[in-house]
C-alpha cells in the first residue's frame, strides 16, 4: 500500500472524530476576549502600533503561545488513540504495511489538522474584525496577503513542534502522561524566546515568529528578530530526529 492510500485511510478514520470540532472551539474561544476588549487596541498607539495591527497581532500571539500548541497536543493524542481504540492498531499491523509509512501518514494528517486550525484562526480573525469594526466604528481589517503570510509563517514554524508532540504520543502509551508532558513543555516557551538559544526549543518557534512580527509593527517596541541561521538547520534536525524516533517506535508496544 502506497503513502497516498495510507493517508486517505487516515483521513477517513478522523472523519467521525471530534478533533476538528475541538480545534474549532479552541479557535472561537481565543477570539472572544479580543472582541470584548477591542477598545483596548486604541491605547496601544502609544507603543507606535495601529489599532488594527494590534488587534491582529495580539490574537495571533495568544494563539501561537498556548492555544494552538495545546490544541496540537490534544489533537495528536486523539489521533494516536484512534488506532488504539478497539485495538485497531493490531489490525493495521497485521496487514502487509510498512509501519514507518503508516507513522508518516498519520503525521501528515496531523499537519493537515494544524493547517486547518490556522485557517480557522484566520477566518475567525476576519469575523472578529467585522464585529469590532461595527462596535468600535473603526476599520480593523488588514490585507489578506499580510494575514496569509503570517499564517503561513506560523504553520511552517510549528512543524518541528508538532513532530516533537507526535513523538511523545508514539513513545508514551498513557494518554494522560503524553498530554501532561506536552502541555507542560509549552509553558517555558515564554522564557525561551527571551534567550539566545530559543532555536533549541521547538515549542517556542510559533510564538517567537509572531512576537518578532510584533516588534516590526510597533515602532516603540524592540523584540528579537528571526535569524535563519542557526534556526533553520536546528529546526530541520529536530524534525528529522523526532520523526525518525517516531517511525522506529511506532507499533512496537502493540507487537509485544
Amino acid at each position: 500500500m502506497n503513502f497516498l492510500s495510507l493517508t486517505g485511510i487516515e483521513f477517513k478514520k478522523i472523519k467521525r472524530s471530534k478533533i476538528l470540532f475541538i480545534l474549532l472551539v479552541a479557535t472561537v474561544v481565543l477570539w472572544i476576549p479580543s472582541i470584548l476588549n477591542a477598545h483596548m487596541n486604541f491605547k496601544m498607539q502609544a507603543e507606535g502600533i495601529s489599532p488594527e495591527n494590534n488587534f491582529f497581532i495580539q490574537g495571533f500571539m495568544g494563539m501561537s503561545w498556548f492555544m494552538f500548541p495545546a490544541s496540537m497536543v490534544v489533537g495528536t493524542v486523539l489521533l494516536s488513540q484512534t488506532e488504539r481504540t478497539n485495538k485497531g492498531i493490531l489490525k493495521m499491523l497485521a496487514l502487509p504495511i510498512n509501519t514507518a509509512k503508516l507513522c508518516l501518514a498519520k503525521f501528515f494528517v496531523l499537519l493537515s489538522l494544524a493547517a486547518a486550525q490556522i485557517l480557522m484562526m484566520t477566518g475567525m480573525y476576519y469575523i472578529s474584525a467585522v464585529i469590532c469594526s461595527k462596535t468600535q466604528a473603526y476599520y480593523f481589517f488588514l490585507s489578506p496577503v499580510f494575514v496569509g503570510k503570517e499564517a503561513a509563517m506560523l504553520f511552517l514554524a510549528a512543524i518541528p513542534m508538532i513532530a516533537f508532540f507526535w513523538m511523545l504520543s508514539v513513545c508514551i502509551q498513557t494518554p494522560i502522561f503524553s498530554i501532561g508532558i506536552g502541555l507542560a513543555s509549552i509553558v517555558p516557551s515564554v522564557l525561551m524566546i527571551n534567550t539566545k538559544i530559543w532555536f533549541a526549543y521547538p515549542m517556542s518557534y510559533p510564538f517567537f515568529v509572531i512576537t518578532s512580527e510584533y516588534g516590526k509593527l510597533a515602532a516603540n517596541l524592540n523584540t528579537a528578530q528571526v535569524e535563519l541561521i542557526p534556526w533553520i538547520p536546528v529546526a530541520f534536525a529536530v524534525t528529522i530526529i523526532c520523526l525518525t524516533v517516531s517511525c522506529i517506535r511506532f507499533g512496537q508496544a502493540e507487537r509485544r
